[in-house]
């Protein structure tokens, strides 16, 4: 008698979760399917490359970093200001790291220091229309596309060089990752959603942190398995985000602070410090030592200025706007952002319940959830941090907003044969046309009557979606609400595009009513606008001599006011066009230096290790860029840095490694001075001021420290 024995098969995950796609998931391997994804990626890629050197160096305080990262490994590897690592960025360098390697292939150039940014875009678009097309058919994926692609706050930032796009990209890879471990269960996908938070750290700090409730609460709660097991890989990931960030963190730390740059940002050379509090929570809280406010000046712990939101001002709010749960939806960050936020969180509700009691592993249910707290979360914090806060934060809203109005129309529409389902779609119709409305209604002058068109053309298709069961009504529908939904963030993108948008602050779209700032921001004056000479410095303080006007290097122009009304002091005619005399820089916008100065500065250039010295990253970057030289921006990004002491500098200029220091710069006065005597900024500056040879060569002061007074 023969005994046949059973062997147990090896184990093998569970099969994913059926996923129930829209009766439009078909189209994904038609003709129409094809083409639709092609125009959507190819259409990304021309809309965020058109164009694109309008924006020049862009936030010249990176592209500075950019360049010295292409001429020096350890710049790249630190995040240097410059070349010769004096200090880094207030940042970690991840998004400084790949187009600084395009920068080293192909030359420091406005094309080799964006394009990595346009590509990032497409990459991110791409990547949500995968994950959406996979739990509600091709047809959602291409609307999640689109909505994120045409999001002017997005389609800025995408063509820029702040570490938003890299920021986006990451975060929307831990949602992919994770929703991939709903599905399955592995282990490997928890691992690479925390390696993808780890990086998300290394590029932006604590904001990715905003999207981690989202992913623990998702995979808690409707991941497969026991909730030990999932509980117990929630903790891999933790580790994996762990080491992600911190390996580089901490060779920082070890590495002896005499033979790295200093970390910018921080009092301490600490990155920790600058973590925890510039960085981390100080912008929670408003406590961020060494910030800079506008209309105060540089002085340690101000996070507020007089006015609206100011001491004594109404409304309670901080130096950068009013805080609270409308903060969003008012004119500074509507028009970037909000556009579509109500119709997708009602869309998103609606959907959660036809899903209904579905089971509790359902993926378009996990899909909903967890955007909608990464938009929920996201947006809380943001309208409620009292520290700075600058409206191109929110394009980190953008994929989340993309995603609840595609996986929440999705299924809706799925489930059209019902009454009830079909009012409700009408009705996230009439919202959007109704809310895009007043968003349009807030730039008067721009194309005044686009919002007449979108209340129209919504109000129609609203009221014919409840219809949209009878034969040819609802592709007239769909289009309607399609027109509703995104003419206006459309035609907000393309005035983004053909734009130029430079500086530290810029805006997507055309002049607003009741931003912040004289002149609101993102209009003439404000933010990445300006005449044709330049004029004007972001966030609505327009340009001027450098250190006129208002304290903290805000210079005023006839007729202008502050926030609260007040004449802006010091207004002035403007000889110098961008950035103040001869392009010295300030604060928020980098130095454009003339043919002459550039001369000036190269000549003998290869006997210095830095060219010249400037009070401020963006005073010093301009002159840096143009040049190919270092130049050494005393106090980093706000002048307040510590470094170098005034001793260091003393030491460095009787070695003769510093040729020129150069005047103008953020709390500046005309001549490069500081304002605040206890910052070794301003000491600096006094000493070169009463001990060096002064030249004036175009409007800019340089002192010849290689020259002392007799």
């Amino acid at each position: 008698m023969t005994t046949t024995s059973t062997v147990a098969p090896p184990h093998t995950p569970p099969a994913a979760p059926e996923v129930v796609e829209s009766d439009s998931g078909a189209s994904k391997n038609t003709l129409w399917g094809h083409l639709s994804v092609f125009v959507l990626l190819i259409g990304t890629a021309v809309l965020y490359l058109w164009n694109l050197s309008i924006n020049g160096w862009a936030n010249s305080f990176y592209s500075a970093a950019i360049q010295a990262g292409s001429e020096s490994w350890k710049a790249w590897f630190f995040g240097s200001s410059d070349m010769a690592n004096s200090i880094t960025v207030d940042k970690p360098p991840a998004s400084l790291w790949i187009p600084g390697l395009s920068a080293r292939i192909f030359g420091v150039n406005s094309w080799s220091i964006l394009v990595p940014e346009a590509l990032m875009g497409v990459a991110s678009v791409a990547l949500l229309y995968l994950i959406t097309r996979k739990y509600f058919g091709h047809w959602a994926g291409v609307l999640a596309g689109v909505v994120l692609a045409l999001t002017p706050v997005a389609a800025m930032m995408f063509r820029f060089d702040n570490p938003e796009a890299l920021l986006i990209l990451l975060m929307i890879g831990a949602v992919w990752s994770l929703m991939k471990a709903v599905e399955d269960g592995r282990w490997r996908w928890l691992i690479l959603t925390g390696v993808f938070v780890g990086f998300g750290f290394l590029t932006k700090q604590l904001q990715v942190m905003l999207i981690v409730p989202a992913l623990s609460v998702t995979y808690l709660a409707f991941g497969p398995r026991g909730w030990g097991r999932r509980l117990g890989q929630l903790f891999a990931a933790l580790g994996a985000m762990i080491v992600s960030a911190g390996w580089w963190i901490l060779t920082v730390e070890l590495w002896p602070a005499s033979s790295r740059p200093y970390i910018g940002g921080s009092q301490n050379n600490s990155i920790l410090e600058l973590t925890l509090g510039y960085n981390g929570f100080g912008r929670l809280n408003g406590n961020e030592t060494g910030a800079v406010v506008p209309g105060r000046g540089m002085r340690e712990g101000m996070t507020e200025m007089p006015g609206p939101g100011g001491p004594g001002g109404p409304g309670g709010g901080g130096a950068w706007g009013q805080t609270g749960w409308l903060r969003m939806f008012e004119p500074a960050q509507g028009g970037q952002i909000a556009w579509l936020i109500p119709t997708g969180l009602v869309l998103a509700v609606v959907a959660l319940v036809l899903i209904g009691k579905a089971r509790r592993t359902e993926p378009r249910r996990a899909y909903l959830v967890v955007w909608g707290l990464w938009l929920l979360v996201t947006m809380g914090v943001f309208s409620f941090m009292a520290g700075i806060f600058h409206e191109y934060y929110t394009a980190a809203l953008a994929p989340a907003v993309a995603a609840l109005v595609a996986g929440g129309a999705a299924v809706c529409w799925s489930r059209r044969d019902r009454l009830w389902v079909r009012i409700a779609l009408g009705a996230t119709v009439w919202i959007a046309a109704i809310w895009g409305f007043v968003l349009l209604n807030r730039t008067p002058d721009f194309l005044p009557w686009l919002r007449f068109v979108v209340l129209v053309v919504g109000l129609l298709a609203g009221a014919a979606l409840v219809f949209a069961t009878v034969h040819g009504v609802a592709a007239v529908a769909v289009a309607g609400a399609i027109v509703a939904g995104l003419a206006g963030p459309l035609a907000y993108t393309i005035d983004t595009i053909t734009t130029e948008k430079s500086g530290s602050i810029i805006t997507a779209g055309p002049r607003v009513e009741g931003g912040f700032g004289p002149g609101g921001r993102g209009g003439p004056g404000g933010p990445g606008r300006g005449g044709p000479d330049g004029r004007g410095i972001p966030g609505g303080f327009p340009g001027g001599p450098a250190g006129q006007g208002m304290p903290g290097g805000f210079p005023g122009a006839p007729g202008q006011t502050m926030p609260d009304g007040r004449d802006m002091p010091g207004s002035q005619e403007i000889p110098g066009g961008r950035g103040g005399d001869g392009g010295a820089g300030g604060l928020l916008r980098g130095s454009t230096p003339t043919v002459a100065v550039v001369e000036k500065l190269n000549d003998g250039a290869d006997e210095y290790t830095w060219v010249a010295a400037a009070i401020g990253s963006n005073s010093a970057s301009g002159y840096q860029l143009e040049t190919g030289h270092s130049v050494m921006p005393i106090g980093g990004f706000n002048g307040s840095d510590p470094s170098p002491t005034l001793a260091e500098f003393q030491k460095l200029v009787a070695e003769k490694r510093i040729h020129w220091f150069l005047g103008g710069g953020p709390g500046m006065g005309g001549d490069g001075m500081g304002t605040d005597s206890e910052r070794p900024a301003s000491q600096i500056s006094e000493w070169v001021r009463e001990n060096f040879t002064v030249v004036t060569v175009d409007g800019v002061t340089m002192y010849d420290l290689t020259r002392p007074n007799t």
